[in-house]
């Protein structure tokens, strides 16, 4: 979210998608699909060698038809990038030019950090034709190039893929960081009390069985199976389960007189 000048909260204008020259329009439909799935709607096509309109791709869309509805057909670069601030070139192959260059991941933080600080800006992600890419004067023409890591033996990526990549680090850019949710406000952690409760009524019924055979280790032992326990949060449902386990191991009678008594049917 950006500050206008009143210190006012206002929302930032996600990127807009710029395909160059795409010769497919079932690929243009998988990107449609891909860019609605990360709350990306602005798409922007550059001489287009197929139709964005046509039953494949909206098949291909998968539903993602207000994407292809409100695309933008451009005949040049310039004319497409005319009301953005900031543009990045999407390419796998090193270029003789000086330009800063981005992982997916560390792009799309430096596109939302942009977004943030400067209100109703605009920026675009360029993604170049299926079989070359894009030429030079076209990655001359933006701020910066992302290259994703990829397999140096293999880095070719359908367009849609590479369209993926770049709107899933988007989306998360966006996603606060957060601890994992707590399972207290649902089942809440066994106190001391119940824990120390379960660790004695455990230790009693191994003292019965004999476990502590040599009397000079039963400290050690003890300590060990404190220890093993203390490391992990149980709550008091599974306290509760665990002595029920441990009841149930000593006294066996006891929960099949239960069963049987469960099992009998009630006088007619």
């Amino acid at each position: 979210m950006a500050q206008n000048g009143k210190g006012l909260k206002m929302p930032i204008l996600p990127p807009c998608i710029i395909l160059v020259e795409p010769q497919l329009d079932q690929n243009i439909g998988k990107t449609a699909r891909a860019m609605l799935n990360f709350g990306l709607t602005d798409l922007r096509l550059i001489r287009p060698k197929a139709s964005h309109n046509n039953k494949t791709a909206r098949v291909l869309s998968a539903g993602a038809d207000f994407v292809l509805d409100q695309a933008k057909v451009y005949e040049s670069l310039k004319s497409a990038a005319h009301d953005l601030t900031f543009t990045l070139a999407t390419t796998t192959r090193p270029r003789e030019m000086i330009k800063d260059v981005y992982t997916p991941h560390h792009a799309m933080d430096l596109v939302r950090d942009h977004l943030s600080q400067h209100t109703h800006h605009k920026v675009g992600l360029l993604f170049g034709p299926e079989r070359s890419g894009l030429e030079n004067d076209d990655i001359a023409f933006c701020d910066a190039i992302i290259t994703a890591p990829l397999n140096p033996d293999f880095s070719s990526l359908n367009l849609a893929q590479a369209v993926v990549i770049i709107a899933y680090e988007w989306f998360q850019s966006g996603i606060a960081p957060s601890e994992p949710k707590s399972r207290a406000l649902e089942d809440p952690l066994a106190t001391q009390n119940e824990t120390q409760g379960f660790l004695t009524h455990l230790e009693t019924e191994l003292e019965k069985s004999g476990y502590f055979r040599a009397a000079h280790m039963k400290e050690m032992m003890t300590r060990h199976l404190r220890n093993m326990f203390a490391r992990m949060p149980f709550t008091s449902q599974e306290i509760r389960t665990l002595r029920g386990v441990i009841s149930s191991l000593v006294n066996p009678h006891g929960i099949l007189s239960r069963q049987k008594k469960a099992d009998k049917k009630p006088p007619k």
